[in-house]
């Protein structure tokens, strides 16, 4: 589907980033993070920011949600300016914020309760969007009771109950294993498709990222900077199969050979006695 089909199925969600730039810590320790950063995400669509650790991809998924602030440049979500948090975006981290106290189907129920929903309404909300994540049996578990996976479906569904036109993902699944990994990265595909939202996911794994988005932005180690944004030639639904394919291969070995390109001299000795070289760059 293009992005023009794309944007004409859902109401909202586009992003507009305009020379952006962000700064964090304060006085002699503050450090640029992103650097003129520009970029367009249509409505609806599966966007990955790939980059190297401390690129700052995290940084501008935390301005998307409207908690850090930027310090150059322009942010709209929907032509509105990103000034702070808003329950229209919606972030799940790497590890999950379940209240401990609270039941599989609560933890659901809690953003509904916040917005005055009645009782027997959110109730039936959270169990709708636990049926979605394939938990309907796991309702009255708590979090302690849950496998990893099990928790992250409980997180993604406690953000999508909300109904927000972004979907914001900060390597949601990177502490799970690869199996339980994939079969995440295949339910969140198959969630996105029933519930419309645009989803800006965050990752350093090239795979998880050719996988799953549409296009992906390729960030440059700090400060973090576009490198180039390519565009997933892959049709959905996408089979795991088309992972072992020649064209999935060599769009990998392009990312590596772009995120390689941003490491210093240091951070290539640093890696040498895993058998990568200077050479290696070229």
């Amino acid at each position: 589907m293009s992005r023009r089909e794309l944007s004409a199925r859902h109401k909202g969600g586009r992003i507009d980033a305009e020379h952006v730039s962000i700064r964090l810590g304060s006085g002699a320790d503050a450090f640029e993070a992103v650097q003129d950063v520009s970029f367009t995400i249509e409505p609806g669509e599966f966007v990955c920011i790939l980059g190297p650790s401390g690129c700052g991809k995290s940084t501008l998924l935390g301005a998307l949600a409207g908690h850090i602030k930027i310090a150059k440049g322009s942010l709209h979500v929907d032509s509105e300016n990103v000034g702070g948090p808003h329950p229209d975006r919606g972030i799940v981290f790497q590890h999950h914020t379940l209240f401990p106290w609270k039941s599989a189907r609560d933890n659901v129920a809690f953003g509904p309760k916040m917005r005055g929903i009645r009782k027997a309404e959110r109730r039936r909300l959270a169990s709708e969007m636990l049926e979605l994540v394939g938990l309907s049996d796991f309702a009255h578990r708590y979090p302690k009771q849950l496998s990893g996976g099990m928790q992250q479906r409980v997180e993604i569904a406690r953000v999508l109950v909300n109904r927000p036109r972004l979907l914001l993902m900060d390597e949601p699944f990177g502490a799970l294993d690869a199996l339980t990994r994939l079969m995440m990265q295949e339910l969140l595909l198959a969630i996105w498709q029933r519930v419309p939202t645009t989803i800006v996911f965050v990752t350093h794994d090239i795979d998880e990222a050719l996988f799953l988005a549409d296009r992906i932005i390729v960030m440059s180690s700090r400060p973090g900077r576009i490198l180039e944004v390519i565009e997933v030639p892959f049709a959905r639904p996408r089979p795991t199969e088309i992972m072992a394919s020649q064209e999935f291969g060599k769009l990998k070995a392009h990312c590596l050979s772009l995120l390689r390109s941003t490491l210093d001299g240091n951070a290539l000795q640093r890696l040498s006695p895993l058998g990568i070289t200077a050479d290696a760059r070229n």
